[in-house]
Order: C-alpha cells, then structure tokens, then sequence
C-alpha cells in the first residue's frame, strides 16, 4: 500500500472543513485562501478516488467515505491539539533556573532580584549557587550566569554581557592613609586575597606599572579568604586593601562603604550567559533572550552610575 499516506496539510484542510462545515471557515482558521483549501481538498479526493463532500445548497455535507476518513483523521488532530497544548504550558510554567556563583549572587544578583521578578514574571526565575567551574555544563540549570576568560569551553552557547574591571578597594579610613597618585603606597597595607581569583592582583599591578617583586613580598604579609564575598566584607572592616571585580562592589562605592582610589583595570573575561549546548525546550532562546536583555540594562544602568576611582 504504498503512498497510502495522504500530505498532512491536506489531511489538516479537509479535518478543518469537515469540522466546521465551510471551506471558508477552514481558510480562515488556517490562515491561509479559499482556494489553498479547495486545492487540498481536491487532491485528497484524487488521491482516494472518491469524493469526500457534497454540496448541500451553499455548504459541504461530508460523503459516507468523507464520514469514514472523518473519524480518525479528527480523532488524530484532536490529540495532535490536546498534546501540543500540554507541552506548550509545561513550558511555559516551567522555571527558568539560572546558576551563579555565590559572591555575584549575593553582592549584585539578589539587591535586583525583586525587579527582576516583576519585570521578567513568565520567566518564573529560581536562583541557585553554581556548583561546578564549568558554566553551561549543569544538567539542573537552565543558564549560568559568570565571569570567565575565553576562550569558550565546547558544547556550550555564550552570550557575552560585559567586560570585567577589577579594582583595589579598601574602606575609606584605610585609603585615606594612602595616596592616589601614587599605587604603591597600597603595599604598606595587608592586600587581601581569594583563592578563586589568584591572578587578580598581578593582573591590575601589571596594569598600574607596578613591580612583581613589591607586588610578592606585599601578598606574602597578606591573608587570604576562601570566598570573594568574605574579601569583600574584610576590606569593608578596613582588615586590609582588597582586589574584586567593580561590578561586584559598585554599590558599596556609591554608598561610601568602600573606595577605589586607584581606579579599574579591564582584563580579558567577561560576563556571560551560558547556555547548556544541547538547547531544549526549557532553555529555548525564547526564554533565555528576555533575561539576557533584562542584565544588559541593568549591567547599563550600573555602569552609568559608576563611581570613578
């Protein structure tokens, strides 16, 4: 029984018309012309070399083989609705679940999270703390926010936010012991550190025009903090000068809780948003452009009131 399958489209066309009694009404249902619909019908009737509708004055009365093909043709694209529907709300009453290290989470992520709520609501966001160094990998995640340096890891989609710019900060009872023209001064204070950003401090010393050698024997005086949300908070209580991302300490120089005398440097990360390769349905771009457009205005709006070091 070969070419037993009709097209699909005419198949469509003839449920649509035998259901509602007018090829007009199928037409407009479908979105498509009058004679798009007789030509499907048509060719349904020279495919099964009978007739499957009679005119009944100026309407269509379905034939007893049109009745027969009736049948399970509806019963078919009722259950093609019912299933498209069904999945179409799963997805959209799925959350969106984003992962993001703990320190950008607590230090810029959450402050916004309410206006990201109201903004984004079909979006349906939960927040975790990213559990691997690999973003984009999480199997539980729908994206990953992050800064890192490319290149990118495979198997990943990358859409890129914003440069880092790292600074050294310090409270302003400590900076105030310092002098801003002068970067060096800093190494007569303890620097703070983190073990998850080691190459932070050579990389804006390098920038300043600052020796390794001063820069080493500095570090070696210095203490170190297993999280960048504590170094933050220790540079806060004036422990020492510290070395973060200014994204992540931007409203502690607005508010004065911190200063950045020295200015910021870019270096070569960036945050991004990461998505899982194997894109489905739960991070389909659909979902996931809304919330990459939400962070570049507010990645704006924290850049226009930057406070210059």
């Amino acid at each position: 029984m070969q070419n037993s399958m009709p097209p699909l489209g005419a198949l469509r066309a003839f449920e649509a018309t035998a259901r509602l009694g007018s090829v007009t009404a199928a037409a407009d249902e479908l979105s498509v012309t009058h004679g798009a619909v007789s030509r499907q019908l048509k060719s349904l009737d020279k495919h099964f070399g009978v007739a499957l509708f009679a005119k009944a004055g100026r309407g269509l009365v379905l034939t007893h083989h049109g009745e027969r093909l009736q049948g399970g043709v509806s019963e078919a694209f009722s259950r093609l609705r019912n299933s498209c529907a069904a999945l179409k709300h799963e997805v959209e009453e799925a959350a969106f679940t984003l992962a993001c290290p703990g320190s950008l989470l607590a230090r810029w992520l959450i402050p916004r999270l309410d206006r990201l709520h109201q903004e984004l609501p079909q979006l349906k966001l939960q927040v975790v703390v990213s559990e691997t160094d690999q973003p984009g990998k999480s199997l539980d995640a729908s994206a990953t926010l992050a800064f890192l340096e490319p290149p990118w890891p495979a198997g990943v989609e990358v859409i890129e936010l914003q440069s880092e710019h790292i600074c050294a900060i310090a409270s302003p009872q400590l900076a105030a012991r310092c002098d801003p023209t002068q970067p060096e001064t800093l190494f007569a204070n303890k620097l703070l550190t983190t073990a998850s950003r080691p190459q932070a401090w050579p990389q804006w010393a390098s920038a300043q025009g600052l020796g390794h050698a001063a820069l080493e024997e500095a570090l070696q005086q210095g203490q170190e903090f297993a999280h960048l949300y504590y170094l933050i908070e220790a540079a806060v209580a004036g422990l020492g000068v510290a070395i973060a991302p200014r994204l992540l300490v931007e409203d502690d120089l607005t508010s004065g809780r911190l200063v950045a005398p020295w200015g910021s440097v870019e270096t070569s990360a960036r945050l991004c948003l990461w998505l899982p390769g194997q894109t489905d349905l739960l991070t389909h771009p659909r979902r996931s452009e809304p919330l990459a457009a939400w962070l570049r205005r507010e990645l704006g709006a924290t850049t226009t009131g930057a406070v210059s070091g």
